[in-house]
């Protein structure tokens, strides 16, 4: 028997992971507060440049060139031996040309592999759509899920998908991060993963709902759904986190925050989809047949 193997019990343990959820959490939320998003140039405007030398250059070389045109506080990442990506304010076009022509006769050649400039209107037409798409992403989530199930279960899973995305942005808060539009994708990524594997545990709960038999209690049918869904979400988690890992480590600098976004929101989608949702499922419907069975009482 499943029941025989199951070395703890998810529901009696839930006040547990409520805790881990509220330690990892609350940190963020207040650094959202007091320091906000390092915002990219996608949101508050500004140039990005994709250099690359014609020999092996340093970081400090490339700055002490920006600091001639007052620059010496652009964003400078090495992406290779010889390559670069410089995010500074936004350049004019006469600007750009003499900082591209300084670089190219101070440090023996350059190529211009990218060049790009985001005005700060339309960053902001950016931040409104990134908070529409995951407002219609939220409010279709619940329509669908209190169709296929009910209106808590679709509570839950919302609930489960802000911890993770509270998770991702709380820790890119942290350590300042930056964030662009990638970021936004990422995501709706991470929320579209949450939802999936909340949807395969709530389908499990309602099979076994079905068959449940007389006097079986509610909190042991949700955890003997969770353990029997338990492996396949461990191993469908892994799968990404190795192609995640891969990409982190060689993908390279242009991927590499979005990369880092999807790999704590898979984590952190894993955790709360067994974790957060099928439990808050739980003392919800504990509250309503506790209000039923009060209100038949009087």
């Amino acid at each position: 028997m499943l029941r025989d193997r199951m070395p703890f019990h998810f529901i009696r343990l839930r006040k547990f992971w409520y805790a881990i959820s509220i330690l990892l959490i609350v940190p963020g939320i207040i650094s959202l507060f007091s320091q906000g998003l390092n915002l990219g140039i996608d949101f508050r405007g500004g140039s990005l440049l994709d250099l690359k030398f014609n020999q092996t250059i340093e970081v400090d070389q490339v700055r002490a060139v920006m600091a001639e045109f007052e620059l010496a506080d652009a964003s400078i990442q090495r992406s290779g031996e010889t390559d670069f990506l410089v995010r500074t304010r936004e350049l004019s076009e006469e600007e750009n040309a003499n900082v591209i022509a300084a670089l190219d006769q101070r440090l023996g050649g350059v190529t211009v592999q990218r060049s790009e400039r985001v005005g700060p209107v339309i960053g902001q037409e950016l931040i409104r759509n990134a908070f529409l798409a995951l407002g219609v992403a939220a409010v279709l989530m619940v329509v669908y899920i209190a169709w296929r199930f009910e209106f808590k279960q679709g509570i839950t899973a919302i609930i489960a998908v802000l911890h993770d995305t509270l998770l991702v942005t709380g820790i890119f808060s942290i350590f300042q991060i930056e964030v662009d539009s990638s970021f936004v994708a990422a995501i709706l990524t991470i929320i579209g993963y949450s939802i999936n594997d909340t949807i395969v545990i709530f389908d499990r709960i309602r099979e076994n709902m079905l068959n449940k038999k007389k006097g079986e209690l509610l909190e042991d049918v949700i955890n003997t759904s969770l353990w029997q869904t338990l492996a396949r979400s461990i191993n469908t988690g892994m799968s990404v986190i190795f192609v995640l890992v891969a990409l982190l480590l060689f993908g390279g600098t242009t991927i590499h925050n979005m990369v880092l976004a999807l790999l704590i929101g898979v984590i952190a989608g894993a955790y709360s989809s067994v974790c957060n949702a099928s439990p808050i499922w739980y003392d919800m419907k504990k509250t309503e047949l506790h209000g039923k069975f009060g209100t038949a009482r009087a």
